[in-house]
């Protein structure tokens, strides 16, 4: 089946109650264990409440023909809709290779249908629109309504990366989930749609393997089966894999497509792996993968954009939950970006590097909109970056978490309240670097340079020479000048100097100028010496004297330095 069969994941999302799992059943011929809410808390409640899976084979289209394959399947990915499933729903959306957006054609866009938009518009770059419940409308403005629904869908739709995307009406389920059973309207158009929307999606059967388990469950008398998705390189009868959460390995007793035997899988397949001696009850969803490939890890660089729909802060040092793959922990995020002014070369930038300097944020910068752009989420342009602009982003797990390099990762506010009309989905972007080390703090992240920039101000005090000033204002009484010997500052008046040492027990300070003081900077401060008259010859070590009043302004010392945040030493650096 393998060789002849093309597989194409199809996620099915929308707000709950929009009618997912009804379109999945109307379109599917052949249904896993865990399809259409089978179970037991799902029938009760009348939602869905995780994953399911069903599919339907048709003929490959002509433009997928290739010699390699006869018939093309399409795996739907029926995802809840319940805004407290977000976790569920991401998950599922990894897997995906396009997606159909469901939408209640009486309700339109709804909360969990924008998330869900968001959610899509990360993972996957193909998208279906389907209006469901056409039935629901009245017979002689049925066309009118469909056709302004699909109006404001694809207006919602110009700013994102979906625009002019197909919008299907249909009627998965006439009559509503209690009615008589009746054929579906539209199915057959959306079934066209799909097969001219299906490409041959990046396959790869090399490398080590990488399986998403979103299902376990056990067969008497055969062993335990784990239901999932292959993501990366291939499996087959008898080879040895591992569940990494858990450092344990067991061999592949069998494997089924769709309740046909097979002897192998790869990427792209949706596959039961079956395994003995191995409790079902200890995985619910994970990863499964060659034996020592894939590490836990206790912190991690990530390439990081702010999703433009969330309208609470992204501040550094606050917590998020972090999904990566079907696992989501709390994290403590630190942002940071570019060097203002220093380019590099366009493979360079991408790549995260330990040999770069970063600019620490306080938060996250949103992307700035192109220009004429209507959507009302744009971010002003004070709070806003150039959308060529890199950030990235330190993040520090409460709790150990197992996932792939490159692995996508989502940031949410979950705690949000749910029946808020808000989207809690915060920032996207891709695992770049990570550490094993639990003591990460000590080893990890002095390697991170990471800087901010510190600025003091202060005033010359009064003139010793043509080459020497006596400052003050840049210090506390307290401070060890020792530190600050040797850093360079510049006069508001243009002239550079270095810190000498400190002058007196007030926090004063010695400044040589070496090129020294231009001639205009040297009349008013001797000006200003003379207005002092004797107060200038008290004793430098009593409390500082008042600025001398004089019509002009004081002249100004600026101090620029930066340090390392995870620098231990608390270095002052200078360029």
């Amino acid at each position: 089946m393998a060789a002849s069969m093309l597989n194409f994941n199809v996620g099915v999302l929308g707000h709950i109650d929009s009618g997912k799992t009804s379109l999945a059943k109307a379109l599917s011929t052949t249904a896993s264990t865990a399809a259409f809410d089978k179970n037991p808390q799902s029938k009760e409640r009348g939602i869905t409440l995780d994953l399911g899976f069903s599919s339907f084979v048709v003929d490959i289209p002509e433009h997928l023909k290739d010699g390699n394959h006869s018939k093309l399947q399409f795996t739907l990915v029926d995802c809840p809709g319940h805004a407290s499933l977000i976790k569920t729903i991401i998950g599922g959306a990894q897997i995906i290779d396009l997606m159909m957006l469901v939408i209640d054609v009486t309700k339109g866009m709804q909360t969990q249908s924008a998330e869900c938009l968001v959610i899509g518009e990360i993972a996957c770059k193909k998208m279906l629109v389907v209006l469901n419940k056409v039935d629901l409308l009245q017979p002689d403005k049925k066309q009118q309504q469909i056709d302004k629904m699909t109006k404001r869908m694809l207006k919602t739709l110009e700013n994102t990366c979906f625009a002019n995307s197909p919008v299907i009406p249909v009627a998965a389920k006439p009559g509503g989930p209690d009615a008589p059973e009746v054929n579906a309207e539209g199915v057959e158009t959306l079934i066209e749609e799909l097969k001219r929307h299906a490409y041959l999606p990046a396959r790869d059967s090399t490398g080590q393997l990488l399986f998403s388990v979103d299902h376990c469950f056990g067969i008497k008398g055969q062993g335990t089966v784990m239901t999932g998705t292959m993501l990366r390189g291939r499996v087959a009868v008898n080879d040895t894999v591992e569940i990494p959460s858990m450092q344990i390995t067991r061999k592949v007793k069998s494997m089924q497509m769709f309740r046909q035997p097979v002897e192998s899988a790869i990427m792209g397949d949706r596959v039961g792996i079956c395994v003995t001696q191995f409790d079902p009850k200890l995985l619910e969803r994970g990863l499964v993968c060659t034996p020592g490939s894939l590490p836990t890890i206790e912190a991690a660089v990530i390439s990081v954009t702010k999703i433009g729909y969330f309208r609470g802060p992204c501040a550094t040092k606050a917590k998020f939950h972090v999904t990566m793959g079907h696992e989501t922990v709390m994290a403590r995020v630190t942002f940071f970006g570019d060097v203002p002014g220093q380019s590099y070369p366009e493979r360079e930038k991408i790549a995260f590097s330990f040999d770069k300097e970063y600019l620490y944020q306080d938060d996250l910068k949103a992307p700035v909109k192109n220009k004429g752009s209507s959507n009302k989420e744009n971010q002003p342009e004070e709070d806003a970056l150039p959308s060529n602009t890199l950030q990235w982003a330190l993040l520090e797990f409460e709790k150990p978490i197992t996932c792939p390099v490159n692995c996508l990762v989502i940031g949410s506010k979950l705690d949000t309240d749910i029946h808020s009309n808000t989207c809690r989905l915060a920032f996207h972007g891709y695992l770049l670097d990570s550490t094993t080390d639990k003591e990460y703090v000590a080893s990890y992240l002095p390697s991170l340079k990471i800087y901010k920039t510190k600025t003091r101000e202060g005033v010359v005090d009064r003139m010793t020479d043509e080459y020497s000033i006596i400052g003050r204002g840049l210090f506390k009484k307290e401070t060890n000048l020792q530190t600050f010997v040797g850093l360079k500052v510049k006069l508001s008046t243009g002239e550079a100097g270095v810190i000498e040492g400190g002058f007196g027990q007030s926090g004063k300070f010695k400044i040589r100028i070496p090129n020294g003081l231009n001639a205009d900077t040297s009349t008013q401060l001797s000006s200003s010496s003379k207005k002092k008259g004797k107060k200038a010859q008290k004793d430098d070590a009593a409390v500082p004297d008042p600025p001398a009043q004089t019509h002009q302004q004081p002249i100004k010392i600026h101090l620029q330095f930066k340090r390392y945040i995870y620098d231990s030493k608390k270095q002052i650096i200078q360029t």
